[in-house]
């Protein structure tokens, strides 16, 4: 035991350098997964399947083989994007909960510029798409900020209402102006060809070409190293988590606090409009009315779990990524539904904030 205290001593510094302070806070992740699990088999146990082997089914869905594995990937890129924007709020001292709304006009946005705009190559339709959602998720965001820097009003309701507005805004312009003809389910007209962000399997025989797995994946993990960046080694963000750590000593220090929380609420918007960007540019190429299943929900999910560092929210979205890929196989193979593993993230969840209060209750002691 004496020489495995020894060798965690000597290897946790190295992984502060690549983690921060995350390494250290582990403990109360770790505990959330492992009973997470064990009540997900005890679970298993009611439906007559052997958990071992449900479990088993699990990992060959995942790691079966490269097409598997790319489709955990395909269904994590979104929650990639959420879970960065819900964890900059969160650095911020602020909560979104109003990523759903900003993904949907991002989306939206991307959609209308791609099949509006019909002249220029690739070179040109893809930023301006790109910059389209990244303005609409900001200025999305940046109001729930505005009312919280000028008028106080708590940024829970702003962006819970805001997502009701933004979702029916949506519908309406899918439904009755930009719907595309002879439809069952209302959605826009495709966007130009140029607008449409290739798949990995056009760059490679190991992937079928039915394979959705599209360059968003490298999109997000850029912005997991940028998001990084910004926070740890830029002014910028240091007057973040600064504001949001102590918002009263900030303004005493001479930072504008207000001035940082619409910001950073338009940086979280910008981030999770990259969620509508997967949609639209990489995945069903126009917009579909109603697309998201809750990306933006599950992305506050992905930032408590991945303890709001981005290196964790890669780790939190992998591990939801799987859960969704995987129930499906497991709900064909067996009579185990997938519901359960609904029932598993949300036991994650809970348990998590359970193990964290503790942890915390017993620090303060």
């Amino acid at each position: 035991m004496s020489k495995l205290a020894n060798y965690a001593s000597r290897i946790t510094p190295h992984l502060s350098h690549f983690t921060g302070d995350v390494s250290p806070r582990l403990l109360p992740t770790v505990f959330a997964l492992c009973a997470a699990f064990l009540l997900g088999g005890v679970l298993v146990l009611f439906f007559g399947e052997r958990p071992f082997e449900v479990y088993g089914l699990l990992w060959q869905s995942v790691f079966g083989s490269l097409d598997d594995f790319s489709y955990v990937l395909f269904n994590a890129t979104p929650l990639i994007f959420t879970g960065l924007a819900v964890m900059v709020g969160f650095k911020g001292g602020l909560f979104n909960i109003g990523c759903e709304g900003q993904l949907y006009l991002a989306g939206f946005a991307a959609a209308w510029v791609g099949f509006h705009l019909k002249w220029g190559g690739s070179w040109f339709i893809i930023p301006a798409c790109l910059v389209s959602a990244t303005l609409a998720g900001g200025l999305w965001g940046a109001i729930p900020g505005t009312l919280k820097a000028r008028y106080g009003v708590h940024e829970v309701i702003n962006t819970i209402m805001l997502n009701f507005i933004a979702i029916a805004l949506t519908n309406y312009l899918v439904t009755e102006v930009y719907k595309a003809p002879d439809q069952m389910i209302p959605h826009t007209p495709l966007i130009h060809e140029a607008a449409q962000l290739p798949r990995i399997a056009a760059f490679t025989s190991m992937l079928p070409p039915s394979n959705p797995l599209n360059i968003t994946l490298f999109i997000a993990l850029g912005l997991i190293g940028l998001t990084q960046f910004l926070l740890t080694h830029t002014k910028w963000g240091y007057e973040i988590r600064f504001v949001g750590n102590a918002p009263e000593v900030a303004t005493y220090a001479g930072i504008d606090a207000r001035r940082v929380t619409i910001w950073t609420m338009a940086l979280s918007g910008a981030v999770a409009g990259f969620a509508g960007v997967w949609e639209v540019m990489g995945y069903r190429y126009r917009f579909l009315d109603n697309f998201s299943p809750g990306f933006g929900f599950t992305g506050i999910a992905v930032a408590l779990l991945g303890r709001n560092h981005p290196y964790g929210v890669l780790f939190a979205a992998f591990l939801f990524g799987a859960l969704n890929k995987g129930a499906l196989d497991i709900e064909i193979l067996t009579s185990v539904p997938r519901e359960l593993f609904l029932i598993i993230q949300g036991v994650l969840i809970l348990l998590l904030v359970c193990a964290e209060g503790f942890s915390k209750n017993r620090g303060a002691e």
